[in-house]
């Protein structure tokens, strides 16, 4: 087995895992070798809102296909831990941008549906599938559903059913596990669980979101933290931008990390 397959089947196995796969995203290769260090790390996902900010664009396939690509294959080459890549919604063609992340190293995606029609949006994930498969590489995908994103005035309880009813089309189309976004109360991360399946569901935290303890009880197989992590670091920056600008110095809590 390749080094490739290998890292590839060891991230679908972390989905699988009993214990809650905890990915801290990064968007370039000096955050990815310092998480990658970090004990408990045992796999990465980019965050393609951070990757984007950091060479000058805007969410949302604002930035180039190839641009993206090299971001993921500098982070992967950066580690030798699994990688899964945010791929948006695939810039236009979710096949060739899976083969394309595949080829600079990643072992896994997100693929969001951007609440398209659902025949549309398991075309895409199923083409996701297809497209890793041609490649003979095993694939965590890690199908997103922006139900919750872009749900509008929707009663709550739509919201929930519409992303089980997704969840479960993506899984038959051989999704890994659903990607649920959003401010998500206890009660609807349980009946997600409930609906979609255990260490099916892979969920966004942000400040005041459930700890990763109890997530792991409710039986979700994956939290990730999107662009929350770039934030975490240009707030610091800032803070202590400010405080320097104003005459201050650096905090003694800097060290030489890279």
């Amino acid at each position: 087995m390749s080094a490739e397959a290998a890292r590839g089947e060891r991230l679908r196995r972390l989905h699988e895992d009993e214990q809650l796969l905890v990915m801290v995203n990064v968007w370039d290769a000096v955050t990815a070798r310092l998480v990658a260090e970090l004990p408990g790390c045992r796999a990465l996902a980019t965050a393609s809102h951070s990757i984007a900010e950091a060479h000058g664009y805007r969410d949302g396939e604002q930035i180039p296909r190839d641009l993206m690509m090299d971001a993921v294959g500098r982070i992967a080459a950066a580690v030798e831990l699994p990688v899964s890549a945010d791929l948006e919604a695939g810039y236009g063609d979710v096949g060739e941008t899976v083969r394309r992340a595949i080829a600079a190293g990643a072992v896994g995606a997100n693929i969001e549906d951007q609440m398209r029609p659902l025949p549309e949006a398991t075309a895409m994930m199923a083409a996701a599938v297809a497209a890793a498969e041609g490649e003979g590489v095993p694939f965590a995908l890690n199908a997103r559903t922006d139900a919750f994103l872009r749900g509008g005035d929707r009663e709550r309880g739509e919201l929930l059913d519409d992303a089980v009813a997704r969840g479960r089309a993506f899984l038959d189309a051989g999704a890994t596990c659903v990607f649920v976004p959003g401010r998500l109360e206890v009660a609807e991360i349980e009946a997600l669980v409930a609906g979609i399946g255990r260490r099916k569901l892979s969920v966004l935290a942000g400040p005041g979101f459930p700890a990763g303890s109890e997530l792991e009880a409710m039986g979700v197989a994956r939290i990730s933290f999107g662009p929350w992590t770039q934030r975490l670091a240009l707030t610091a920056l800032l803070d202590a931008g400010a405080d320097l600008l104003a005459g201050g110095s650096l905090p003694d809590w800097v060290r030489p990390v890279a």
